[in-house]
């Protein structure tokens, strides 16, 4: 089974004006159209058999639609399972943790930079406490973020004060630990329990035709890269992820399918890790 841990998705009355102004702002190209029905269509063309949706909550208001709307896709889709949100200003998280469990959804997605909080802030860290309390897996974009140059919300620093004050959770970096933060990653994180996935972090970026970029600028990680990462983690706590509609899936899985790792490791990658965190 190919599972794909980081997607995203819109619904379709706003889906065409979000993907506008995301592209814009990280001046690459989508390579769906942002709905449900675009990501199956990827999946088919990459041989994925199930994704996971990560919604993010810009404010705390969105938060209990959020999840509603994520329990509804979880209950109608067989090969497209959602995540909740959190926000680290919704108040009542306790609660709210607990009826996303009650939901049946598996985890949460943070974006500290969309959230505008550092991912040790008080307000992070009493979510983190609860989610572990639950057994709930959190996936955090981890690094840098392309639509926000310089703008540092989840540092390496930061994840290991995260981890060093919770203890072991199920607690997913996305990103390979920490976009464009790599050499840190493998420094910061390699000892402790967090697991990574591969979204938006591999091959190179596709930019918009009328954005500006250094060619050196859109290299991402290469295959000798992508193994320091296999030797320091293990194949067991990497995870494939696309980030779609922001990677291509075919492109992204066929850079996993062409590592210089035994099927052993390549099946753990592609999916035998995911089934097992989210017990499928």
């Amino acid at each position: 089974m190919i599972i794909d841990i980081h997607t995203h998705t819109f619904p379709e009355h706003m889906a065409a004006k979000v993907i506008d102004k995301l592209s814009r702002l990280s001046r690459s190209i989508p390579f769906t159209d942002g709905t449900l029905d675009g990501l199956r269509q990827s999946m088919d063309d990459a041989d994925i058999d199930r994704s996971i949706v990560l919604p993010v909550a810009t404010n705390a208001h969105q938060v209990e639609h959020i999840n509603d709307s994520s329990a509804r896709i979880c209950e109608t889709q067989s090969d497209v399972i959602s995540f909740g949100c959190m926000h680290p200003a919704f108040t009542n998280y306790v609660d709210e943790l607990s009826r996303i469990v009650r939901l049946g959804l598996k985890g949460i997605k943070i974006h500290p930079v969309y959230q505008e909080t550092d991912i040790d802030d008080i307000k992070f860290l009493r979510i983190f406490d609860r989610a572990a309390e639950l057994g709930l897996i959190v996936v955090t974009h981890a690094g840098l973020d392309i639509g926000f140059p310089g703008v540092v919300r989840c540092s390496l620093t930061m994840i290991r004060r995260v981890v060093d004050r919770i203890g072991n959770f199920k607690l997913i970096a996305a990103h390979m630990g920490g976009w464009r933060n790599w050499d840190e990653a493998l420094e910061m994180l390699a000892d402790t329990s967090v697991m990574i996935d591969t979204a938006f972090s591999t091959g190179m970026i596709v930019p918009r035709g009328d954005a500006q970029w250094l060619e050196s600028d859109l290299k991402m990680l290469d295959a000798d890269q992508f193994m320091k990462f296999v030797k320091a983690f293990g194949a067991d706590r990497i995870i494939f992820g696309t980030d779609s509609p922001w990677s291509d899936q075919a492109t992204s899985k066929k850079f996993i399918e062409q590592l210089p790792i035994n099927e052993d490791c390549r099946k753990k990658i592609l999916g035998d890790n995911a089934a097992r965190l989210l017990n499928l």
